[in-house]
């Protein structure tokens, strides 16, 4: 078996494993096999979107588009994402709707950031009721329930994120420490009863069972003082037996007190301990936010990048469009963002047509300088930086360099002298460059002279 069928037969296992998972609920699973398919296999489009609807069933609506997006990318027609897709756009607000659902999740994690509970949680029982799939939604609502010791509503919340996804990490580590305090509760609730039996006496009378509350100090005490009061003729015996007593009396006392001081140190570091892990969660949330809007950012940029390769792909090879036209789409394209085939497809493009365009728009742009046209210039210089910095051996740079400095915007000049002076030295662009800094520095240098005379 050759090493493709190899990788093919592979990305089928772990579709086919996916799909399993998936069936079972189990949707963290499921995405894991997934991203393996497509390590193997990134055309495999049922593995592409099956993974869109595990994303869509977890209420990831942003990351199942792009999935289904590169899906069509791959294959346009007899794609299954074109019906996924048409669907989530022609429901009336369907779209606009999880769109406010997730920038409402984003102003909870602002209000938990800032200590706002209240208000977050407030916000996102708004989330989950219109956008009842969103995991995430269901476990911040948890972790905030959690923190304001609303225990029963927090457990309302895990069995939900539960139920749409049965092996989350997150899910599982909040319903076990829910368990834990759950634990603890119970442990506090016994030791009060433990207490309560100790101050009651069982005895049995035939087959009657009596139960008495202990006797208290002051009624043990009664007979003492009666027995004082009779025998004053032995206050010194009384007296001695009062000074052994209460020492005894006291210790029992002092020995009680500090087992519940030191039960009551456990519960309190028991707590805090709580707190502190609840507190870490609730900071790794906070900090994950400008990451959460970071992702979005680059997904979209990913969107675009990738719709402008293949769109710029089809009209390179059926050549019904022209070159300039191509080139200002290609200049939009993060082309860090795109994966292995697009930036394959990118580099390919813009290794036939930068060239070209560098020639052509920087033998303009030396026309347009020596007609005095420095404003065309300067435009047409800055799109050959920005597909060759270093065209020409500088020579392109140093040209935009002299052109701001004709235009009057010497301070830009200098930078680009500056620059041309570091990045390509030993070379005439440098060389030319610092001539210009010279002169320029002796025309200031005789401005002051002539002042001082």
């Amino acid at each position: 078996m050759d090493y493709s069928m190899k990788l093919l037969y592979q990305s089928n296992y772990w579709y086919n494993d996916g799909l399993k998972k998936a069936n079972i609920r189990d949707l963290s699973g499921a995405i894991t096999s997934l991203r393996r398919s497509l390590q193997y296999n990134r055309a495999n489009i049922a593995a592409r979107n099956l993974l869109g609807l595990v994303y869509y069933g977890r209420g990831d609506i942003g990351e199942a588009l792009v999935e289904w997006i590169l899906s069509k990318n791959f294959q346009s027609h007899e794609n299954i994402s074109n019906y996924y897709i048409q669907k989530l756009q022609e429901t009336p607000g369907e779209l606009d709707g999880l769109n406010q659902a997730i920038k409402k999740f984003n102003q909870a994690l602002g209000y938990a950031r800032q200590n706002g509970e209240d208000l977050a949680i407030i916000q996102l029982k708004k989330v989950v009721a219109a956008h009842p799939t969103f995991v995430k939604a269901y476990q911040l609502l948890a972790l905030l329930y959690l923190q304001t010791e609303q225990y029963s509503k927090a457990r309302q919340c895990l069995r939900i994120a539960h139920k749409l996804d049965t092996t989350d990490d997150i899910t599982l580590r909040y319903m076990h420490e829910l368990n834990q305090v759950r634990k603890s509760k119970n442990a506090r609730i016994k030791e009060k009863d433990a207490e309560e039996q100790q101050q009651t006496v069982t005895y049995n009378i035939g087959n009657e069972t009596i139960i008495q509350p202990v006797s208290s100090s002051f009624k043990e005490h009664t007979g003492l003082h009666t027995v004082v009061n009779i025998a004053i003729g032995v206050l010194v015996g009384v007296a001695v037996m009062w000074f052994m007593i209460m020492p005894a009396i006291n210790a029992s006392r002092q020995d009680k007190l500090n087992k519940q001081t030191v039960a009551f140190s456990d519960q309190i570091a028991t707590q805090k301990a709580q707190i502190s892990a609840l507190k870490k969660e609730l900071e790794d949330y906070r900090s994950t936010s400008e990451e959460t809007e970071n992702a979005k950012a680059t997904a979209t940029s990913t969107q675009e990048s990738y719709e402008i390769v293949m769109n710029i792909s089809k009209h390179y090879s059926a050549k019904d469009m022209s070159d300039d036209a191509m080139l200002d789409e290609l200049l939009k394209v993060n082309a860090e963002s795109l994966g292995t085939v697009g930036r394959e497809r990118f580099d390919e493009i813009t290794g036939e047509l930068y060239p070209k365009m560098c020639e052509n728009l920087y033998s303009t742009s030396k026309n347009n300088f020596e007609v005095a046209n420095y404003d065309t210039a300067i435009s047409n210089l800055e799109r050959v930086m920005q597909m060759d910095e270093g065209y020409s051996d500088g020579g392109a740079k140093l040209l935009l360099a002299q052109s701001y400095e004709k235009k009057g915007d010497q301070d830009k000049a200098n930078i680009e002298y500056q620059k041309i002076i570091e990045d390509y030295p030993n070379t005439e662009a440098a060389a030319s460059a610092q001539e210009a800094l010279d002169a320029q520095k002796a025309g200031g240098d005789k401005k002051d002279d002539g002042q001082t005379e």
